[in-house]
């Protein structure tokens, strides 16, 4: 098992040179009813079910380092083209590399909403980090939990641990007044140990999205090696 906080901060030496960071890909989706989108690289988790390939795992060899102003210039195309209203980051972890995130968000124009989408790990474990962002009145994040306990999360992710600081990201979230929601991804049936947690921690109110697995070859086969594809196959 590994430690995620450690893997960011080798992801971060590999997809990160200063301001830099690598992407792979820009182009329009349909996801949120359409929206511009630019798919990074690297991740600090290694999700069985993650439909990404080469842009997690395998960072180094993957995609170009391009700088917060050309992410955002490329974002503005995309929008403007497809007359969207919202941006986001994909395909690997947007908060690794967080000099070069704030530098984005400053050069997105405040029209256009931006969707952070993230797993909340590094959030969770910096409350600066949070803070810093919320200066971004046009950001919305969306932390996705891997699981609905400590036991799942390292089940689904192979990491040690994690979970807990996603749940701190929430709390966070909430000082700082961000707006924000959750998707959660997790096979268990029944989540009312999860629901309950929530609304301990002042978080009942908050929208939860399923997040649905989409199999695609590569993630089949992965989830087949591990033994768990049916799991995946019954949601």
């Amino acid at each position: 098992m590994y430690n995620p906080a450690e893997l960011a901060k080798k992801t971060e030496s590999i997809v990160t040179n200063e301001n830099m960071k690598k992407y792979y890909r820009f182009r329009a989706t349909g996801f949120y009813g359409g929206i511009a989108t630019a798919d990074t690289v690297g991740c600090n988790l290694r999700c069985k079910f993650c439909w990404s390939a080469n842009s997690v795992w395998n960072a180094k060899n993957t995609g170009n380092f391009y700088s917060p102003e050309h992410v955002a210039e490329r974002l503005h195309e995309i929008a403007l083209q497809k007359s969207y209203s919202q941006m986001r980051i994909s395909g690997g972890e947007p908060t690794i590399g967080r000099k070069h995130l704030v530098a984005l968000l400053e050069n997105i124009s405040t029209e256009f909403l931006f969707i952070l989408e993230t797993n909340g790990i590094l959030l969770g474990m910096d409350p600066t980090y949070v803070q810093e962002l919320a200066a971004f009145k046009n950001l919305h994040v969306r932390v996705c939990l891997k699981g609905c306990t400590s036991e799942e999360f390292s089940w689904l992710t192979g990491a040690k641990e994690g979970f807990e600081y996603q749940l701190k990201a929430l709390e966070h979230l909430i000082d700082e007044n961000l707006s924000f929601n959750i998707a959660l991804v997790s096979i268990r049936g029944n989540k009312q140990e999860l629901f309950e947690r929530l609304k301990r921690m002042n978080l009942g109110g908050i929208m939860i999205e399923e997040e649905a697995i989409k199999l695609y070859p590569h993630v089949r086969k992965r989830l087949n090696n591990e033994g768990i594809l049916h799991y995946f196959e019954e949601k």
